[in-house]
């Protein structure tokens, strides 16, 4: 009678996220038990999970493992919400380095035994799943070859988090045909899609507006497909490589869009933990709201008018909340202090006449008297001492402490000093700068990997950036999400919008192996190899992979957006991880004219790069990649019409290489004489 059982809900919720993003608090414990007001990011996913009536949850981590354990220990224990008719199992492996090495390891594990929910530690949702979930298993019966459904939300605001994408759907059956993540600080005003997703289906909806919320249904096909593609690194990968081998692998992806009523955003870096934590003190994720008890089944905080959500426990003086504050039992906030837009955690200290604007203080925070704090993250158990300035996206670790009078934009501290190699034009190592016993300013030199190490997708995110709350409504205007063409534009965009051929392709792979590559600091022959196979499947010539290998490295996206615009840092990191990948191809003369000229469809592109395109050009002459010869004939070929901004960057380092050209041909005469 066993073809009679029940089939289990299951559940796969991937703990290690955003390492990257959220320095220096990522350094001091796991992304997946940060606090969002108030309560860690790991429980507000398996509260979704509970919601949606998922009976068993594999929590896979590779980081902090015992950490996640004894959170869900302590969880069960003090019978936290989405402990009722929920079993959580944490498992992990310290060899996963990605979200395709955890898929790999839970199919060797064989523990999924049907259709399963998945998504990530850091995902906020209030959605019921269980619809998605019985459109996935009806289409499966009708199509053997569904691996997945993708679950995505419309977007209800303009401010780009890294989440956004653009999709191709058939609107017959919600299949999906195309797939684009869209860049978190570039206005497209125009997209590029191929054409074949339009000739080859008589009937595509585009969908530009929605977040991906880091939510699908697998099929037990999915996790095999990982087993059997190990250059499924992450979740786009997943997607791209299903989009580009349908036929081949006999496997198809899915599409669901959430009703209008239910929220889902994912929280993978700090301007969406913004964001996400004044939806929920707005109560847009209801019931996931402060008063609700979200977490332990008890009333925490009494809700006032302006959305104030005090605790009983909390001492706080007459009129010091204005609007949007959570404050925690436990908390003390002496007079003449205003707080606003904030979220104040458990035991926290605020002296007399502070004031907090956009704040986020985790636990046991102390803020001495006369402080200013303006849209800044201060770890657990920080101490900002008298007369501090901290403002513009400044993140204190945690126990760190600020000595007295600091004044502070846009950086990191951290509570311990340490010391780490760096090579930059020069070499050399560098040392934190001190501020104080317990506060070192953490550059971005010392932050290791500029990219985000975020298991599923790695989107680069600028680590300091948390925008104003106030401000989201004039990034409005800033942000396009639509094409801006009309009918009287018809011809102007025959005219300029490229086909998707095989170079792009070739081009965004190529892309795509780097940025592994350069994460995960891979062997350069390995994605020599990889470049290699892409360029006999899309039969490129050796001037086009030339070409293409090296605007792909300024194509990284570590350095279309550096942090703090470090361009020259972040080039000079590439470099050093994948100089022996250039070097393979940048060989003869031709290849090095190939390398210069592909700079200059970078500079087009880059801003950043084309301001510091004199600094790039010396760093390949100095390393070898480029030779003079290459560079004069390069500069001779830019027409001064259409290339003068470049030929004028140029200038002073083509006439640095006359000089030395002369001075070193004076010394072999002088020799010849002798």
């Amino acid at each position: 009678m066993a073809q009679f059982e029940k089939e289990i809900v299951q559940a796969i919720l991937i703990a290690d996220n955003n390492v990257w993003n959220f320095k220096p608090l990522s350094d001091e414990g796991s992304t997946a038990l940060l606090p969002l007001v108030n309560v860690k990011m790991l429980d507000y996913a398996l509260i979704a999970l509970n919601r949606s009536g998922v009976e068993e949850v594999f929590v896979y981590a590779s980081l902090y493992l015992q950490d996640i354990r004894d959170h869900i220990k302590a969880g069960i224990a003090t019978y936290a919400s989405w402990s009722f008719k929920m079993t959580v199992h944490v498992i992990g492996g310290e060899g996963c380095r990605c979200f395709g090495d955890a898929m790999r390891d839970l199919d060797a594990k064989a523990l999924i035994r049907g259709n399963f929910i998945l998504l990530g530690a850091d995902t906020v949702t209030n959605a019921d799943l269980r619809p998605v979930l019985e459109q996935h298993k009806r289409q499966a019966k009708f199509d053997k070859g569904t691996a997945a459904t993708l679950v995505f939300k419309e977007c209800s605001n303009n401010v780009r988090t890294g989440n956004e994408v653009l999709i191709a759907v058939d609107r017959r059956n919600d299949r999906l045909h195309y797939h684009q993540r869209l860049r978190t600080h570039q206005k497209e005003s125009r997209y590029q899609i191929p054409l074949d997703v339009f000739l080859g289906n008589s009937c595509v909806a585009l969908h530009h507006n929605l977040l991906d919320p880091q939510i699908a249904i697998g099929s037990p096909s999915m996790l095999s497909l990982f087993s059997d593609n190990f250059d499924f690194q992450t979740r786009d990968d997943f997607v791209r490589g299903l989009l580009i081998n349908e036929e081949l692998l006999d496997s198809r992806i899915y599409v669901a869009l959430l009703p209008d009523t239910q929220y889902a955003h994912r929280v993978n870096n700090w301007p969406a933990y913004q964001l996400v934590s004044r939806d929920i003190i707005n109560r847009w994720a209801y019931p996931l709201v402060p008063d609700m008890g979200v977490y332990k089944l008890q009333q925490q905080y009494v809700f006032h008018k302006d959305n104030i959500y005090k605790s009983h426990e909390a001492f706080v003086s007459k009129v010091a909340l204005q609007e949007n504050v959570v404050i925690q039992a436990g908390s003390h906030v002496d007079s003449g202090a205003v707080i606003s837009d904030s979220v104040i955690g458990a035991n926290c200290r605020i002296g007399k006449n502070c004031r907090l604007n956009n704040v986020f203080l985790m636990a046991d925070v102390t803020v001495k008297d006369n402080c200013r704090l303006e849209h800044c993250v201060v770890g657990a158990g920080a101490t900002v001492n008298e007369d501090c300035e901290v403002s513009g996206g400044c993140v204190l670790g945690a126990a760190s402490e600020l000595p007295a009078k600091t004044k502070l934009t846009g950086t990191l501290v951290t509570s311990t000093p340490s010391t780490q190699k760096i090579d930059e034009l020069e070499g050399g190592e560098l040392e934190l700068e001190s501020l104080g016993p317990k506060a070192f300013i953490i550059s971005d030199l010392t932050t290791g990997d500029p990219e985000d190490s975020d298991g599923e997708d790695f989107l680069p995110q600028q680590m300091l950036s948390i925008p104003k709350m106030g401000d989201r409504l004039a990034l409005l205007d800033e942000i396009s999400y639509c094409s801006d063409l009309s009918d009287d534009d018809d011809d102007a965009s025959r005219a300029v919008t490229p086909l998707a051929d095989d170079t792009n392709i070739f081009l965004g792979e190529v892309i795509d192996s780097l940025t592994r590559g350069f994460r995960e600091k891979s062997n350069p022959d390995f994605l020599i190899l990889e470049i290699n196979s892409s360029r006999y499947a899309y039969n490129m010539s050796l001037k086009e992979v030339n070409f293409n290998v090296v605007k792909a490295i300024f194509g990284m996206q570590t350095i279309v957006e550096p942090a703090n615009n470090n361009v020259l840092v972040a080039f000079n990191a590439a470099f050093k991880q994948l100089g022996p990948v250039v070097s393979n191809y940048i060989k003869t003369e031709d290849a090095m004219l190939d390398c210069l000229k592909a700079l200059e469809d970078v500079c087009e592109e880059n801003p950043l790069v084309r301001e510091k395109i004199s600094q790039v050009v010396h760093y390949l002459y100095v390393k070898d990649f480029v030779s003079e010869d290459a560079i004069q004939t390069w500069y001779g070929q830019l027409e001064e019409q259409e290339h003068g901004h470049l030929r004028q960057r140029l200038a002073k380092l083509v006439e640095w290489l006359d000089q030395s050209s002369e001075k070193d041909d004076d010394d072999e005469d002088d020799e010849d004489e002798d």
